[in-house]
């Protein structure tokens, strides 16, 4: 296509997603969860259908030489459908935000100021590979009563536009503007350059990608960006802790799924119980094979571990996200150490403590600066679904406007209410 055709194309996306966002915030709690519970059944409805347009994408990708496991993460098996017919369900069953007041209270002057909560109003998504990310951004952008536009990868083209007809026919269906979740229909890169660069019908752009992806979005984006660039999430063990909880709690923040961008990278550990816990752990490490990066400390003290991969650990380790069996580990002296260390080279995504000290876990929570902090309990957990959101849009390592896993409330605003019987300002 030409720059004019697709600008032109992109301009009218923009003005349909504008005009669609005033009937979507207007739009009434039974509306939205109407067009919910209908995409859930149009989902389960029309899997086999899907599975069709899904093939394309699949033997596209397999001739194209793409590795196996991206080649499996655009895949729509029924499960992966079924799941996200209970998301939209899910979402219906929530309550309504919108138009929520909060924080009412009475002036000297006699009137009364709050907070409402509103929808953004337009946003704009690019992600890349799974498909089913098409309905998560499409049922949460309806539940909040926003209008998004959505850029998938090119390698999921076929997938990705008939799941976004089966939006359009429950928004239809349910009353509401069809142009309320619309899809680019072209694989031109040059549509993102547009996408992020409209801040007259887009209010916020979610990059949902690769490292790339997001660093190009947020060099050139003329609008706000909700973005993380790196998982590289921390389990610090102190002294005193639970070892039995700390060696479940650490192997499964790191093995449970090396991939997603909350399993932990790197291993502190307080010198008072190095010489204890690191011999249990790297035991379980080693026998799933997990190569260990390690300080010289740590290295001389996971030395006797049997089959154990250990390699000394580079500056740059310390920064890594792996999402891979790999994991850092160094020794540190304690609780002031290992928040120092997490604060220099985290990515701010989340970090947790294992630890028996209220006091060091107290320390913990309000010094660590990372979007989730966490106490006994494995970095895993950061996710939308667990921390009862009902679905996320993705996780945001900003400190504006949204933080952590991103839901409703973070693809929502609030704005200031004030009610007066007539009265005048002195």
């Amino acid at each position: 296509m030409t720059v004019t055709i697709i600008s032109e194309l992109a301009q009218a996306l923009g003005a349909q997603a504008k005009a669609a966002s005033a009937l979507m915030a207007a739009a009434s709690t039974a509306r939205k969860n109407q067009a919910l519970v209908r995409l859930a059944a149009l989902l389960r409805e029309s899997t086999a259908a899907l599975q069709l347009e899904n093939a394309k994408d699949l033997d596209r990708a397999t001739a194209a030489g793409l590795a196996a496991p991206l080649v499996e993460r655009l895949r729509l098996t029924p499960k992966v459908l079924e799941t996200c017919a209970q998301g939209c369900e899910q979402l219906a069953a929530m309550a309504d935000v919108i138009g929520e007041i909060i924080g009412m209270k009475q002036q000297p002057s006699g009137i009364r100021v709050g907070q409402m909560r509103v929808p953004i109003g337009v946003f704009g998504m690019v992600f890349e590979s799974r498909p089913n990310v098409t309905i998560e951004a499409a049922s949460l952008s309806i539940k909040s009563g926003n209008a998004c536009i959505l850029r998938g990868g090119s390698e999921a083209i076929d997938s990705n536009k008939a799941l976004a007809l089966l939006v359009e026919q429950a928004l239809t269906e349910s009353g509401l503007p069809a142009h309320a979740v619309q899809l680019v229909q072209t694989t031109d890169r040059a549509m993102v350059g547009e996408l992020i660069t409209m801040p007259q019908f887009v209010d916020v752009i979610i990059p949902r990608g690769g490292k790339g992806l997001i660093e190009r979005i947020s060099r050139d984006a003329k609008v706000p960006v909700i973005k993380h660039l790196d998982g590289n999430c921390h389990i610090y063990v102190d002294d005193p802790c639970d070892f039995d909880m700390a060696v479940a709690v650490a192997d499964n923040a790191k093995t449970q799924k090396y991939s997603p961008c909350n399993a932990s990278e790197s291993l502190l550990v307080a010198r008072g119980v190095a010489a204890a816990f690191l011999p249990r752990i790297g035991a379980i490490y080693a026998a799933k094979g997990v190569e260990m990066r390690c300080c010289p400390e740590s290295k001389a003290i996971l030395a006797s571990v049997p089959g154990a991969n250990l390699q000394i650990a580079s500056e740059q380790d310390w920064f890594e996200e792996y999402l891979a069996p790999i994991i850092s580990i160094k020794v540190v002296d304690g609780v002031d150490a290992a928040i120092a260390h997490i604060n220099h080279y985290s990515s701010h995504h989340t970090d947790a403590i294992l630890t028996r000290d209220h006091m060091h876990a107290q320390r913990f929570l309000r010094e660590v600066d990372s979007a989730s902090v966490m106490v006994n309990t494995s970095t895993r957990f950061a996710d939308g679904f667990e921390y009862g959101l009902g679905a996320e849009i993705g996780i945001s390592t900003d400190k504006f406007h949204a933080r952590g896993p991103v839901g409703i409330e973070g693809l929502t605003s609030l704005k200031y209410v004030v009610l007066g019987q007539g009265e005048l300002r002195g």
